[in-house]
């Protein structure tokens, strides 16, 4: 039986390969040999060139397009439980976080597992190979492990998983926004942080599970806790991350608490350096810009939370062109309400050129930031582009279909991004390994997993009508259909 670490597939005659490496190359009528975890080669007519066995297992790709595997750079993964909750649909985000906090405190292992598995399935069938998870959601009883179910799904979905340890430990009787039943003491964070870190930050050349520390915001973390994090982080070489500058409502708690401009705050306590990550950044300024780009900082772009929470569009035009790192996140799927990253590079591009005209953010720059802006953030250097020697983490789309059809065939990679694909890519491969063929979970039943998943929002929403007495009007019917 041949090694599962020199297992090769031969992904044959792409008729359009995006590689997003060093040099923007895109080819034509070319293969892709994977071994184990890695790109092998690239070029035409590999089988023969190589002398590759007539059994080396193969998928024809004459009618798709390769492009790297993309990276979701931000998310909350157990929020998918709670996405179009009726009450936050038109809620801003203080608000809407006030009331989803009454609904997450009964969160418990099955629903963050049930979440996670929904979150990763769908970030999968959209073609993204790497996500991370900001998971600040510990409640008063629960245990302290809620992050590894989160772990336990990504390894049996098979999706590359490098998430934060988040934390919330400022609540509302110390003046900060979350409940107390959500707040957890610094003592228990900080231990937890080695923890995590010991089981699951793996710095291999191709790691499917990594961890960084991720205080939640300025408006529910401690000043003491966004110190300790830099101490703990920078001692493990691991990367931190946190929410900032996302609404003017977080400016006017950051000054009137703190005295200064959110960015300002963090960079007062040891947040500034080329290992950490910011989410949303919608209120930054120019200036602000420059200092993230001159002291290496990366951000996560959200367009759909921050436009359905009316937050505003971030000026990821302008970070770009002052060398910014940038990558995408579709955030909570609560604030976002869909895990579709492909979905989420297209509304990018089209914010970017709303705000800026035409000119702000081409169809490549747009996947750029989903791939390698990804990459950069994560700082990960085997991920988010096809060259020899990279992990092997593919999406193949099938260019034979309505969406992708008539003009788009012109150009099929801008076509990606202009035109949206509107049903799932046709396969994923991540590390080597196919986790979507033809356009489904090759790891998971995905009635079960929707079944499942409906279970358990049905169950929180009792709970909290029966603990806040809220939603109590809403009445769902959670069947889902048997497929036949």
């Amino acid at each position: 039986m041949q090694d599962e670490k020199n297992q090769q597939l031969l992904i044959e005659n792409c008729r359009h390969l995006a590689t997003f490496d060093d040099e923007a190359r895109e080819l034509t009528g070319c293969d892709i040999l994977i071994e184990g975890p890695a790109i092998k080669a690239i070029g035409p007519d590999l089988r023969e060139k190589l002398a590759l066995y007539p059994t080396t297992p193969s998928i024809d790709a004459s009618t798709c397009l390769a492009i790297p595997g993309l990276i979701n750079v931000h998310h909350h993964m157990w929020q998918v439980l709670t996405r179009v909750m009726p009450r936050v649909q038109d809620a801003e985000l203080f608000d809407w976080l006030v009331e989803n906090y009454k609904v997450w405190e009964n969160v418990d292992p099955e629903a963050v597992y049930l979440g996670a598995q929904i979150a990763q399935a769908e970030l999968l069938l959209s073609g993204c190979t790497t996500t991370s998870d900001h998971h600040y959601l510990f409640p008063e009883g629960q245990p302290v492990e809620l992050l590894d179910e989160a772990f336990r799904s990504a390894a049996d979905l098979g999706i590359r998983f490098h998430p934060t340890r988040g934390s919330m430990t400022l609540g509302e009787r110390d003046g900060g926004l979350p409940p107390m039943t959500l707040v957890e003491t610094p003592d228990r964070v900080l231990e937890d942080y080695e923890r995590v870190i010991g089981i699951h930050h793996d710095v291999s050349d191709y790691s499917m599970s990594r961890v960084a520390l991720a205080p939640c915001a300025p408006f529910n973390a401690t000043e003491d806790l966004f110190r300790e994090t830099v101490g703990v982080a920078r001692r493990h070489g691991v990367l931190m991350h946190t929410h900032l500058a996302e609404t003017r409502d977080e400016d006017t708690y950051c000054l009137e608490r703190f005295g200064c401009r959110p960015l300002e705050y963090v960079a007062r306590l040891g947040w500034e350096g080329p290992d950490i990550w910011f989410a949303h950044c919608v209120q930054l300024n120019s200036s602000e810009i420059d200092r993230c780009a001159e002291s290496g900082m990366g951000v996560a772009h959200c367009p759909s939370a921050n436009a359905r929470l009316g937050s505003g569009i971030a000026p990821i035009s302008e970070m770009l062109r002052k060398k910014v790192r940038v990558g995408i996140g579709v955030d909570g799927s609560s604030s976002n309400d869909s895990g579709d990253l492909l979905a989420e590079t297209r509304l990018a591009f089209l914010f970017q050129r709303a705000a800026g005209g035409a000119s702000a953010l081409d169809a490549r720059q747009a996947l750029g930031m989903a791939t390698r802006g990804g990459a950069a953030v994560l700082r990960n250097d085997r991920i988010g582009r096809i060259a020899v020697g990279a992990a092997a983490d593919i999406a193949l789309i099938d260019l034979d279909r309505f969406d992708l059809a008539a003009g788009a065939s012109v150009d099929p990679l801008a076509a990606l991004v202009f035109c949206g694909v509107n049903r799932s890519v046709d396969y994923t491969i991540v590390n080597g390994r196919v986790v979507v063929e033809n356009g489904r979970l090759c790891r998971a039943r995905e009635s079960a997993l929707v079944r499942g998943a409906n279970e358990v929002t049905a169950a929180l929403v009792e709970k909290a009508r029966v603990r806040r007495g809220i939603d109590s009007s809403i009445r769902i019917d959670w069947s889902v259909p048997r497929q036949h």
